[in-house]
């Protein structure tokens, strides 16, 4: 009799985010970790590339963000340019499939789905502007690719430091741009990752009386542009004359 094969060993899946400056403090990475755990079945590895380990929670892998040696001009706004090291030929010894994920998004659904969706690099589509096309440009708040397999993306940003950011406004608009012209672009499901400031923000003048909702079909709700996941439970804009209700659901997802 033929002994039984035995069980083929589900691949460990990595998280990936990154922590910089002092915009974000650890409890951000400590409710993200929390987020997923919740959400992601079976085991993973959770890694934050930072310039700052303290306070963040003993789970979490911790690893110094690879330089870029870029120059850093006062008044310049940070354009995330240092996202583009997860495309390491070799960062850490990590192997496997990645899910990076913001900071300061809001989990509030099965992330399984996110290492489930077939294609070569997969980000969301970018909100702005989405009857233009063709727009390639994503929004790099949620992206999954496979560790060591796009080097190319961090060399020859590396090699054409000046040309990348004279043609692209950040790291997102490049890395899309990159990507595209292999026939490697990929776009998550529409509704797995809504804008909370496009789709979760009721419309005016009901701003003024509803809270912002969860969208239909929301997996992981982005926080782009105006606020972070603090100020929707406050209730608090950064925009003059543009009034929001605190969204009180935050506070059951947002949590350790």
């Amino acid at each position: 009799m033929t002994p039984p094969a035995p069980p083929v060993a589900s691949p460990l899946h990595n998280v990936i985010c990154m922590k910089w400056g002092t915009k974000y403090g650890p409890e951000y990475v400590n409710r993200l970790y929390a987020m997923v755990r919740r959400h992601l079945t079976g085991a993973f590895r959770f890694v934050c590339l930072t310039d700052d380990r303290q306070g963040i929670r003993a789970e979490v892998e911790c690893f110094p963000i690879p330089e870029l040696h870029l120059e850093v001009q006062a008044g310049v706004p940070d354009r995330a340019w240092k996202k583009l090291t997860t495309f390491s030929a070799d960062l850490y010894g990590l192997t496997g499939t990645a899910l990076f994920l913001d900071v300061d998004v809001v989990i509030v659904g099965d992330l399984d789905v996110f290492f489930e969706e077939p294609g070569d690099f997969l980000i969301i589509r970018d909100y702005r502007r989405p009857w233009q096309t063709p727009r390639i440009t994503g929004n790099s708040s949620v992206y999954r690719f496979q560790l060591g397999a796009h080097p190319d993306v961090l060399a020859y940003f590396k090699s054409h430091v000046d040309e990348v950011q004279s043609r692209f406004r950040n790291e997102q608009a490049y890395l899309s741009n990159f990507l595209h012209r292999q026939g490697k672009l990929r776009y998550w499901p529409v509704a797995w990752c809504p804008s909370f400031k496009y789709q979760s923000i009721p419309r005016w003048p009901a701003n003024y009386w509803s809270e912002p909702v969860v969208p239909a079909g929301a997996r992981i709700v982005i926080f782009h542009g105006e606020c972070n996941p603090p100020d929707a439970l406050a209730g608090r804009r950064n925009r003059s004359f543009r009034s929001m209700r605190p969204a009180g659901w935050v506070a059951t997802h947002w949590r350790e």
